[in-house]
């Protein structure tokens, strides 16, 4: 059961004060997911695929879970932290939601954090990928990835394939500062050198005049980080000025190339290389099902953010039937701590120590498939149960 609420920032304001104490009321026949996704401005791909991969998943597995009935609010905060935490606010107090999820950008996750501490229920991290996140709440856990995951894979994986300078590119932002260390960390230490570093605004980025810069400079490669929904104009605005045909190659994290937007962006994006956790060519059954299944719903393939959707309300339900039914966010998180199961992006788990995820992380190329002749981001390269870096390397 899906529901779309508009929120009044005065309600919310007016019922801060009673927070703490207000923890959810466990109705016994239903449980309450609150969804604070963007579904509008700059990020709203990701919303949308996060959204549309709950309500596949509840197709799939039905609305009743350990004798409850899910019901999922959706509220849209536009990516803005302010627009989240009244949302979290009035979920919580009003709402009365048993669990808050969502959150596409990493302001997101950390406005909701107090809150989730506060009332003492789950925050199922679907999107945002900066690695402090989990340490601002004990009652958060992650589905989808933390930008060390691959940026320190991609980083060793340039040096160990030639390319010795290279350009960056990020998003002015925790996750891009992020990308940007862990990136810089492993390839300068195997001998890379970067020689020129651009970060450019999360909003409304305009990337052509810091591409002629990074065109100037020469580089064997461009390494960019931009949020999901930000690839494809990237993409556009890369060929525009000629960085391909100056034999300027693209690698990252695989935000840049998500499948979301992947074939709109034209010849220039093939051969970039990537590091990230999912593709819609990854050759498991269990993905082409998955693939399927969602184009059939939706009319377009799922990226990234609609796996880590997907594997966030499978986390939920499991979590309900190991609790049988209890909401108490306390135990529903003790529940989540150590899970371990079959995704369409491969095997994944949530570290018990750090309630992140691991999972595996894949080197892919950008081709045309010649079957279907639309672009694929090809997995030829596969690192095991990866933990997140940022805190392995504590």
């Amino acid at each position: 059961m899906f529901e779309r609420k508009t929120f009044s920032r005065a309600a919310a304001v007016a019922a801060i004060a009673g927070l703490a104490a207000l923890a959810p009321a466990k109705a016994e026949d239903t449980v309450k997911v609150g969804l604070i996704l963007p579904m509008t401005g700059g990020q709203a791909s990701t919303g949308k695929q996060i959204e549309n991969a709950i309500k596949l998943y509840m197709q799939q597995n039905g609305d009743t879970v350990a004798g409850k009935k899910v019901e999922i609010i959706v509220k849209d905060d536009a990516a803005i932290p302010d627009k989240t935490k009244t949302a979290a606010q009035e979920l919580i107090v009003n709402d009365k939601v048993n669990v808050i999820a969502g959150f596409g950008v990493t302001p997101a996750a950390l406005a909701a954090a107090p809150l989730a501490t506060q009332a003492k229920i789950p925050e199922i991290v679907m999107a945002a990928g900066t690695s402090i996140i989990t340490e601002r709440s004990p009652y958060i856990v992650r589905t989808s990835f933390t930008l060390a995951q691959s940026s320190t894979i991609i980083g060793d994986w340039a040096v160990q394939n030639g390319i010795k300078k290279v350009a960056t590119l990020t998003s002015d932002y925790a996750p891009g500062n992020d990308a940007l260390n862990f990136f810089k960390q492993n390839f300068t230490a195997g001998g890379g050198e970067v020689v020129e570093e651009v970060k450019v605004p999360l909003q409304n980025p305009d990337f052509a005049p810091f591409l002629q810069r990074m065109k100037d400079a020469k580089p064997d490669a461009i390494f960019v980080f931009v949020p999901a929904g930000q690839g494809g104009n990237f993409m556009k605005q890369y060929a525009e000025r000629g960085l391909d045909k100056a034999g300027i190659k693209v690698i990252g994290p695989g935000d840049v190339t998500d499948d979301d937007l992947l074939n709109n962006m034209g010849d220039a994006v093939i051969g970039t290389v990537t590091a990230h956790l999912y593709s819609a060519a990854h050759p498991s059954q269990m993905n082409k099902d998955f693939v399927a299944a969602y184009k059939k719903a939706f009319g377009n393939r799922p990226g990234f953010m609609a796996v880590s959707g997907y594997d966030g309300i499978h986390l939920i339900y499991e979590a309900l039937k190991k609790t049988n039914g209890d909401t108490d966010g306390t135990k529903l998180v003790e529940a989540m701590k150590g899970m371990k199961w079959e995704s369409p992006r491969g095997p994944i788990s949530i570290d018990p120590e750090t309630r992140d995820i691991i999972q595996n992380i894949y080197i892919r190329r950008v081709a045309r498939s010649k079957t279907d002749g639309e672009l694929y981001n090809v997995e030829f390269q596969v690192f095991e149960a990866v933990k997140d870096l940022g805190k392995t390397k504590k």
